[in-house]
């Protein structure tokens, strides 16, 4: 199965945090990661159970250490999207569709829950690569941290073993910015640069792509951009050849 973290963002209540670790334990989730948590004590342990191990194997780290290292990120939300003109909450999934999504890749998945009074911001929500959320119904829609907790490993349990092996997080964050610069050479509006990176982001975040794919995409653009400005093909040419004769590879 994949290597997947359960991050709980910025938790209030340590009794949440352990029993978050408690549900992991009973679906066979031991890779716990806070983000800037509360402090936590004799409550979590006591939440915690038999999962002492999960709490205190806990890594703690900050939300871009936890963006660099991961091959895909996810969401979870309660607030979604109405409309596909809307990008930042869609497309989204739930956990059961996650799970169809994910069982193939061989990399880390960095799987985000909320703050238990508002959940995660916008900025977080748009730098992921997914979005999932639990259907619930109506009359009482919000989930306890740890209740969330427990249906995405629920429905995440026993995953086969992977298949596909990622581009790591540095290929693709050097695609978007690829793609960011191509924006410039074709003129797209300013006003519309950031839904539109928001919109490629969870297209390729959901697309699974390898390292030669990533690299495809890269050639596909760079022919694109020297038929826009030949004089990028020189530019790339001695790039090129200066990385062969300094023994680099791209």
């Amino acid at each position: 199965m994949p290597e997947i973290d359960i991050v709980l963002v910025e938790p209030l209540y340590e009794g949440n945090v352990g029993f978050a670790a408690r549900v992991m334990k009973n679906f066979g989730f031991t890779r716990l990661v806070l983000i800037n948590p509360c402090k936590l004590g004799n409550e979590a342990d006591g939440r915690a159970s038999h999962a002492y191990d999960v709490l205190h194997g806990a890594e703690t780290c900050t939300i871009e250490d936890v963006f660099a290292r991961s091959n895909i990120v996810i969401s979870t939300t309660g607030a979604v999207s109405k409309s596909v003109c809307h990008a930042m909450r869609m497309p989204f999934y739930s956990p059961k569709e996650l799970r169809e999504r994910i069982k193939d890749v061989d990399g880390r998945i960095s799987i985000l829950f909320g703050r238990e009074n508002w959940g995660l911001n916008n900025a977080e929500v748009k730098r992921s690569d997914m979005i999932c959320t639990i259907p619930t119904h109506d009359d009482y829609p919000i989930l306890n941290l740890s209740h969330a907790v427990g249906v995405v490993c629920y429905e995440l349990a026993n995953l086969p073993l992977p298949e596909i092996r990622l581009a790591p997080p540095g290929d693709m964050n050097h695609l978007y910015r690829h793609i960011d610069r191509y924006l410039d050479e074709i003129h797209h509006p300013e006003f519309k640069r950031e839904n539109t990176m928001t919109l490629i982001r969870r297209v390729l975040g959901r697309c699974n792509l390898t390292i030669r794919e990533a690299s495809t995409l890269h050639g596909l653009l760079r022919r694109s951009e020297w038929h826009i400005d030949p004089s990028l093909l020189d530019r790339d040419r001695t790039g090129q050849k200066n990385l062969e004769e300094n023994g680099d590879e791209e």
